[in-house]
C-alpha cells in the first residue's frame, strides 16, 4: 500500500492527486491496476539494514504491495506473510513468491482497517512506507498489527519523514520517527523504544538523476 509503498519522492509543489475522492480499495486497485509494475520488486534498502540483524522467526508485512519485502525477508529464512488491500498487487507478489520457489513467503489481500491478527503470533511486524495518499486509519492500524507481535518480538516502522534533498517540501504524510511513536501510543509498560532516528538513503529520481531521501526509522520492543 502506502504513500506510495517503496521509493515515493516528494516535490515543491505536489500535484492534486485526481483520485484522492476513491476509497481506499478503488484507489489502490487503480494504482496497480493501470500499469504492469509500481514497484522495482527490491527490498526497501532501510528496512533490509534493520531486519538483517534480527534472528529469522515468523514476519507480518503491513502494505506490502508488489512484495519486495517480503519475498526478501523470506529469502533470509523468515516465515513472511504479506497483506495489502489490493488484489491485483497480492497477485503480482504470489506469482514472484512461485517463480523464486518461495515457500516462506505468502500473501493476503484484505482490508487492512477490519483485519485482527492473531495475539502473539509472530516475532516480526514491518510496515515499510505505510503511507496512504487517502484516508485511512494508519495508527489503528498499527497498533492491531503491534498486538500480534509476542514478547521479545519487534515492531519495525519506516516511513518517509523528508523528500529529495533539493526539495523543501514535506509533505503531511511525512513523520519523524519520534511522530511516528507518539502517534502510536502504545503502552510503555509493554514497549519499548529501540531505534527512533531519521536515515539518509541514496536513492534514483524520476529524472535519472541521484538525490537522497530521509527516512524515519522507528524499531519498537515488545517486552
Amino acid at each position: 500500500m502506502t504513500a506510495p509503498h517503496q521509493h515515493g519522492t516528494a516535490h515543491d509543489h505536489a500535484p492534486v492527486d485526481p483520485n484522492a475522492h476513491l476509497s481506499p480499495t478503488e484507489y489502490w486497485e487503480k494504482r496497480y491496476g493501470d500499469t504492469e509494475r509500481v514497484w522495482s520488486g527490491r527490498v526497501n534498502a532501510t528496512m533490509a539494514a534493520v531486519v538483517g540483524e534480527l534472528t529469522p522467526g515468523a514476519v507480518i508485512d503491513l502494505g506490502c504491495g508488489e512484495g519486495g519485502d517480503v519475498l526478501w525477508l523470506a529469502e533470509q529464512g523468515w516465515q513472511a506473510h504479506g497483506l495489502d488491500i489490493s488484489s491485483t498487487a497480492v497477485g503480482r507478489a504470489r506469482e514472484e513468491a512461485a517463480a523464486r520457489g518461495l515457500e516462506g513467503a505468502t500473501f493476503t489481500a484484505t482490508d487492512l482497517t477490519a483485519w485482527q491478527p492473531e495475539p502473539e503470533s509472530v516475532d516480526l511486524v514491518t510496515a515499510s512506507f505505510f503511507q496512504s495518499n487517502v484516508a485511512l486509519d494508519r495508527a489503528g492500524i498499527l497498533r492491531a498489527a503491534a498486538s500480534a507481535v509476542r514478547p521479545g518480538g519487534r515492531l519495525v516502522v519506516i516511513a518517509h519523514a523528508q523528500g529529495p534533498a533539493e526539495s523543501s517540501h514535506r509533505g503531511p504524510n511525512m513523520l519523524t520517527a519520534r511522530e511516528n511513536a507518539a502517534e502510536l501510543a502504545l503502552p510503555s509498560d509493554r514497549w519499548t523504544v529501540e531505534t527512533a532516528e531519521e536515515r539518509p538513503r541514496p536513492t534514483t529520481g524520476h529524472d535519472g538523476q541521484s538525490t537522497e531521501l530521509v527516512d524515519a526509522v522507528l524499531v519498537m520492543l515488545r517486552r
